[in-house]
């Protein structure tokens, strides 16, 4: 089995009765510990217009977590690209970067983290994205580099800084651009696993050698909740399902926290549709984690793991993700 990397994919989860001070202090606890734990990387989610997600500033919000830790790399899972100028993104991490040297990953998505009232507020353009957003990867590319010195435009700090940059997906379409770019790939699933395989297949197949990746990179995104038993863990998982239910109702309040019994909460369409998005989920205590991950990874092969976990309790959230690292430890 190919041994694989943990990472963390952190939404800034807003609690009921929870402030967003709280909100960002539990962000920088949880980096820590994970730091403590060797996970490899910390990303942080553009989303907007959610009253349970606080990481709509990520930029600024990585800041934060870098600042308070140590070695542990952070960055964007991501940073949805048409909602903001290519040069100001190459500022903000170049900045970020010269900050905290060797550390920081920019992750890149073409989403509009949001609905579409708010991504019209946005200022985005739904008719030129997906012909747009390649260009706006190259766009970066030439701001960090060195030969862009030469240019009339210039992204000072960012020009010379060495930020890798991560293409998201959740579909075929970022699959076929990362391959053609040569970049590594991050796929969503932990909200959208349908097309998770061919995606994967499509980027193997298809990838493009670049100078800074030689070969393809996958980060594979799922959910994941752990405790010291399966009864646990499927009672800490009803906050996960409340959520994803929210999400169908349309309504965007915070994370509630778990309920003795869930079916009293969902109908049976609603059970099916969240069950659905929510399939590559790893919920229970260690020995079935431990199976479910190396089943996962023998179909896969992937080279990341980054893992998310909608946890209400965050001691118990902290615990999830111990127990993650202990049982990778076990596999390899």
């Amino acid at each position: 089995m190919k041994k694989f990397k943990l990472s963390v994919l952190d939404l800034a989860p807003v609690k009921q009765n929870k402030t967003i001070h709280d909100t960002f202090n539990d962000s920088l606890e949880l980096a820590r510990t994970v730091e403590d734990l060797d996970y490899k990387r910390f990303w942080l989610a553009e989303h907007h217009n959610m009253a349970s997600i606080a990481s709509s500033a990520t930029s600024v919000l990585i800041g934060f977590i870098a600042n308070g830790t140590k070695k542990i790399r952070v960055g964007s899972g991501g940073i949805m690209l048409p909602n903001h100028s290519s040069l100001v993104i190459a500022e903000q991490f170049g900045t970020l970067e010269s900050l905290f040297p060797h550390r920081i990953d920019l992750g890149v998505g073409r989403a509009p983290g949001t609905d579409g009232l708010t991504a019209k507020a946005l200022g985005r353009n739904p008719q030129n994205i997906n012909q747009h957003f390649p260009n706006q990867i190259q766009e970066l590319q030439r701001y960090f580099s060195t030969e862009n010195s030469e240019s009339l435009v210039r992204a000072i700090p960012g020009e010379g800084c060495d930020i890798p940059i991560y293409i998201l997906g959740s579909s075929t379409d970022s699959a076929w651009l990362a391959a053609e770019m040569g970049l590594p790939y991050a796929f969503a699933g932990h909200f959208a696993p349908d097309m998770m395989e061919a995606a994967f297949e499509i980027y193997r197949q298809n990838y493009q050698p670049s100078e800074k990746f030689p070969t393809p990179y996958i980060i594979a995104c799922v959910n994941g909740i752990a405790a010291e038993t399966d009864a646990e863990a499927k009672k800490l998982s009803t906050t996960l399902y409340q959520a994803f239910l929210n999400i169908i109702r349309s309504d965007r309040k915070p994370y509630s926290p778990p309920v003795e019994d869930i079916e009293k909460v969902w109908n049976y369409m609603e059970k099916s549709h969240v069950l659905r998005m929510l399939r590559y989920s790893f919920v229970g205590g260690p020995e079935k984690i431990k199976n479910e991950m190396q089943q996962f990874q023998a179909l896969f092969g992937v080279d990341e793991m980054m893992i998310t976990s909608h946890i209400y309790e965050q001691k118990a959230r902290l615990k999830s993700y111990e127990i993650f690292s202990e049982v990778v430890k076990e596999i390899f």
